[in-house]
């Protein structure tokens, strides 16, 4: 079974959003056994759009189409799709009534050209999309297949996790069993390195690596005839992974590294505090996206200012004036500050330079560092980062939360 993916919006070809869509499809539809040999990616054009579904449709049995599918007037994705093969668009009263609920419940007005939502080629098949107004839509014509998804990844990964993915499985008689290894601490090249004579005989399961901001993560896909079977031919596998990756591996489950720490904090029944420099908030927010982390996070600070660190965490001034803000010393009276003015069992602290200006040939933009206290002892762990502003603090973060996660473990760490 052979698809194609059409990508469809001027902005696409203008790179004003980069293609994540057709990368996502890609790798889903492998893992169900169909085969993508060809992409394309068209502008909101019409005749130019009916070509390419056609030419798609002469060379694929299933053709996957994202974008287009709003109330303006360059929406052309269904008009395209209906008029190759030969169907009329008709008005579903069901997605209609779904698209004024929608608006009743976001308190907005819905102009008529909304409507249009509402529209699809006859005999459709609806998705459901509870993350925005585009429903999308599967149509059958002889032994040919049309998939129509929203464009934004927001609503069309989850419409094709919940609404595709279990038809297209039904389809290709192959049932799959998932799980996510996330890594932090060793780099995309080096994962796959260490897995390299894995990953070239890999039949089933496969493993396929993404790399994501400051971390690797790896599903190890089985297809199986039932869960059971799936976690029989995966598990040897991700035991392998493990023990050849070590403990820069922190979830064989999918659970981010803040959600690690977080269920950590709760089987151990400790609290945790945190002070932010250079992160300015980013760090409580992950924690705070967790359920039921108000059991262990007690609460956070961001103490941007020299003064706010003096002030709200005891940092002595005369560390300031000997090290600087951005310090091994400064991270650990940080920590130790908001441990003792928490009455928590442990404290996290960041403090860096995150950029693009400030830096010095001593201490350059991507200098950061983190630090841990218990009633014990204060870790400080200095690491040099790279990228843009953004970046930079969303890597200090994960630097943070794996100090904490090997804490809690009872796992080395490299200190300053």
């Amino acid at each position: 079974m052979t698809a194609e993916i059409i990508s469809v919006g001027t902005e696409l070809l203008m790179g004003q959003i980069v293609n994540t869509n057709a990368q996502y499809l890609s790798q889903k539809l492998a893992s169900l056994g169909i085969n993508v040999y060809h992409q394309a990616t068209v502008g909101d054009n019409p005749a130019r759009l009916k070509e390419t579904v056609r030419h798609a449709l002469s060379r694929a049995d299933i053709i996957v189409l994202s974008g287009g599918l709003g109330p303006t007037g360059d929406d052309l994705t269904k008009e395209a799709v209906a008029d190759a093969l030969a169907r009329r668009l008709v008005r579903f009263a069901d997605a209609e009534e779904t698209l004024r609920a929608r608006f009743l419940a976001m308190g907005r007005d819905m102009t008529p050209n909304n409507l249009r939502q509402a529209d699809f080629p006859d005999g459709s098949e609806l998705l459901k999309n509870p993350n925005g107004t585009a429903q999308g839509c599967i149509l059958r014509a002889e032994d040919k297949i049309a998939i129509l998804l929203p464009g934004p990844p927001q609503e069309l990964i989850p419409m094709f996790e919940n609404e595709v993915a279990p038809r297209l499985e039904k389809l290709s008689g192959v049932k799959l069993y998932s799980r996510e290894i996330r890594v932090f601490g060793m780099g995309e090249s080096s994962v796959e390195y260490a897995l390299r004579d894995l990953m070239r005989r890999q039949d089933n399961p496969t493993i396929a690596p993404y790399a994501k901001t400051g971390e690797v993560t790896l599903r190890v896909t089985a297809r199986c005839e039932d869960e059971t079977m799936g976690e029989a031919l995966s598990l040897p596998v991700i035991d392998e992974i493990k023990k050849r990756l070590g403990d820069v591996v922190y979830s064989t489950s999918g659970v981010t590294l803040a959600g690690v720490c977080a269920g950590l904090l709760m089987e151990k029944n400790a609290t945790l505090a945190v002070a932010e420099s250079c992160t300015g908030g980013l760090l409580s927010s992950v924690l705070v996206d967790i359920p039921g982390i108000s059991d262990c996070f007690m609460e956070g600070a961001a103490t941007y200012s020299d003064l706010a660190k003096c002030r709200r965490l005891g940092v002595l001034s005369a560390t300031l004036d000997a090290y600087g803000a951005v310090s091994a010393e400064c991270a650990k009276e940080m920590a130790l500050g908001m441990r003792r003015g928490a009455l928590t069992d442990y404290a996290l602290s960041v403090t860096g330079i995150a950029g693009p200006g400030g830096g010095t040939a001593k201490k350059p933009v991507g200098l950061v560092y983190v630090a841990l206290a218990d009633e014990e002892r204060a870790t400080v762990k200095k690491v040099l980062l790279s990228g843009d502003r953004a970046r930079i603090r969303a890597l200090a973060v994960l630097h943070a939360l794996d100090l904490l996660r090997r804490r809690l473990c009872g796992l080395p760490v490299a200190q300053e």
